[in-house]
């Protein structure tokens, strides 16, 4: 039971996630680096401390009371994953949400379910798993197994994606009027990919503020399990760290562009563009605030970090069929995303069923 609750709250954050780019595709008038920016105010500035002041008390005291080591290590990972989050919404931008968001996360989930694991098998730690766990283990055996069926999947839409761009011939947007750019796109994407993978080790790196937060609360609520919201207060850190990053390239992009009449330019919808980023920052938010939950019923190893990556593909190849991103290329084309998306599902039953062997 507990499995079939991690493996839920990893699907509504892979939900959030997957969705998030929607709302920015809306956006009238507003470069790139204005609606990013807006959003990202939300996603890394205003929703943290406030999901993490509604479920622990105290959190502040907990960042202010931990070692500079712990704060210094997981907000320098914030600042290497916030490189990673910003070449994510350039990959999207130049491959659309389908293709961008399944070769980013695929490499994403490969480097951040076994760099973590290579880690502890060098620095052994309790609770968590090691490259040996992975493969010593039938249980860990069905989670790698997963893992290379996710980039069986991965290498599939990769596929689909030159098909697409030879049906288009070279044109600069596809039929949901997304900018189209294989190339500028594929180097974004596999800069993202790696990077994006530094979220799961700054997890990894304050783990100790979760700790203290998960055993609060267990003394204040006795036999009832682990805390779900334990990793909020790490979250906090992490994404100054990514604030930081995406804040200073957004604002030299506003310089280079002339771009910062955006933000008052009357001539565009303000206020909806203002509630459009609001709602699509909010939603990338959501997705490791339900990663937390789910992380609390699986453990922050490798089954958690696969299955949220592979649901976040999964919904955003379904996002890109429903816009049209497909429309207008062959039935090959589509039939080849579509297995890429079975693949994927395939890589989620195998990790959500070594996960119920442990």
């Amino acid at each position: 039971m507990q499995a079939l609750l991690g493996v839920f709250f990893h699907f509504l954050g892979g939900f959030a996630s997957g969705s998030f780019y929607m709302p920015y595709k809306k956006v009238k008038g507003w470069s790139w680096e204005s609606f990013w920016i807006v959003g990202g105010l939300f996603s890394w500035l205003i929703m943290p401390p406030l999901a993490a002041y509604l479920t622990i008390p105290g959190f502040a005291n907990i960042i202010s009371n931990s070692t500079a080591n712990v704060l210094g290590a997981t907000y320098t990972m914030g600042l290497l994953w916030g490189i990673g989050g910003l070449t994510y919404g350039l990959g999207v931008r130049y491959l659309g949400v389908s293709l961008g968001s399944s070769i980013i996360l695929g490499l994403c989930s490969v480097f951040g379910a076994l760099i973590p694991a290579l880690y502890y098998y060098f620095n052994p730690t309790e609770g968590k798993d090691t490259i040996a766990d992975l493969f010593g283990t039938k249980w860990g055996l069905f989670v790698v197994g997963g893992l290379l069926v996710c980039i069986i999947g991965i290498i599939i839409c990769g596929k689909a994606g030159q098909l697409k761009d030879k049906d288009l011939k070279g044109a600069s947007t596809d039929a949901s009027g997304s900018e189209f750019k294989l190339g500028k796109g594929l180097v974004v994407a596999i800069i993202s990919g790696v990077l994006s993978a530094c979220f799961s080790f700054g997890i990894e790196a304050g783990n100790s503020m979760g700790v203290i937060a998960n055993d609060a609360w267990k003394l204040a609520n006795p036999g009832n399990g682990e805390f779900l919201y334990r990793n909020n207060v790490i979250f906090v850190v992490i994404l100054w760290g990514g604030l930081t990053t995406n804040f200073i390239w957004c604002m030299i992009l506003n310089a280079r562009n002339k771009s910062f009449s955006d933000y008052t330019n009357a001539k565009t919808p303000l206020l909806k563009n203002y509630i459009l980023c609001a709602l699509g920052g909010t939603m990338w938010f959501l997705q490791f605030f339900f990663y937390g939950m789910g992380e609390s019923k699986l453990g922050n190893g490798a089954s958690s970090w696969i299955l949220h990556m592979s649901f976040i593909i999964l919904v955003a190849n379904a996002w890109g069929v429903f816009t049209g991103e497909w429309k207008g290329v062959s039935k090959k084309a589509k039939n080849t995303i579509i297995t890429g998306i079975a693949v994927i599902i395939l890589s989620i039953l195998l990790v959500g069923y070594g996960n119920s062997l442990k």
